[in-house]
């Protein structure tokens, strides 16, 4: 089947799961042979981007194993515990780079970003800035930037500071970037885009037997998805990913798998058509859209 280049060349991958158990439906780490084939297959397929961080456990030394010499990389920084950012924790962000570049086996990489973006915006979080400022310089990494969550402090941070990058959650039910009017703004500012959660940590794909009972609570949205998703003939794979890759301000739509099979699935699903979607299929409810609050409720 021949691809749309254009679609394929969105599609990074997210590699929390080659580092630690992840995601609500699979909970496995991936074994560094399936890591292999993984990498290979998207190579094959042009993929080209890898995302990964300090934070994903062994992710970047399984990374620095397989041979992803020929990919760009992106990796993040530690989290930053403390109220305010002192100029030794600054320094941080530099024994991070390195010893990221070291595990990865790479003299270089395409980007570096703050794991909490929110970081910067404590006092002293200017000194953070100033460190990715000079790693730039250097030539260690090509792009500076931020993960992110889509709340308050995101507007704030890109006004304060000149991003490269920034990665933030959006899927087809997550409305909130372009309904607070985000999304054209780091577009005009021609900030690179790299979304994640495109299918919700694995809760859009789910039918609903498989839907873990507490998200019940928005059944009404759940119907009328699968009912929007039967009237068009569209999977649920289908719709996720050619919706996040039909967005012309998204740069990069972070895909995690745990096999090759799950990677050519994804890959398989781009082409073809994806109608508008529904307004009120849109919900702005952190509760679902942060995972980090599942298990609250």
């Amino acid at each position: 089947m021949n691809h749309n280049h254009e679609n394929i060349s969105k599609i990074a991958i997210g590699t929390v799961q080659f580092g630690i158990d992840y995601g609500i439906n699979s909970g496995v780490k991936v074994e560094p042979n399936e890591v292999r084939k993984v990498i290979n297959f998207a190579r094959n397929k042009n993929i080209t981007l890898l995302d990964t961080a300090q934070l994903y456990g062994s992710s970047e030394q399984v990374l620095g194993d397989v041979n992803t010499q020929d990919f760009n990389i992106v990796t993040k920084s530690r989290g930053f515990n403390g109220d305010s950012i002192s100029e030794d924790e600054s320094n941080l962000v530099i024994s991070d780079l390195h010893q990221s570049l070291k595990l990865l086996k790479r003299e270089s990489i395409y980007a570096f970003l703050v794991h909490h973006g929110e970081d910067l915006l404590k006092p002293g979080g200017e000194k953070i800035f100033k460190k990715l400022e000079i790693i730039r310089n250097q030539g260690l990494v090509k792009k500076i930037g931020i993960s992110a969550y889509v709340d308050n402090k995101l507007e704030k941070i890109i006004d304060r500071y000149d991003l490269d990058i920034i990665q933030l959650p959006m899927n087809i039910l997550d409305n909130r970037l372009i309904d607070n009017g985000l999304l054209s703004k780091i577009y005009s500012k021609k900030i690179e885009l790299h979304t994640r959660s495109v299918f919700l940590q694995g809760l859009l794909l789910m039918n609903k037997k498989n839907r873990p009972k507490k998200f019940d609570k928005w059944s009404s949205l759940w119907n009328l998805w699968h009912e929007w998703l039967s009237d068009n003939k569209l999977s649920a794979l289908e719709a996720t990913i050619r919706y996040m890759i039909s967005i012309p301000e998204i740069t990069r739509v972070l895909v995690g798998v745990d096999n090759k099979d799950q990677l050519e699935m994804i890959i398989n699903a781009l082409d073809g058509n994806i109608p508008d979607v529904p307004k009120e299929l849109s919900t702005n409810d952190v509760n679902l859209l942060n995972p980090g609050n599942w298990e609250n409720f």
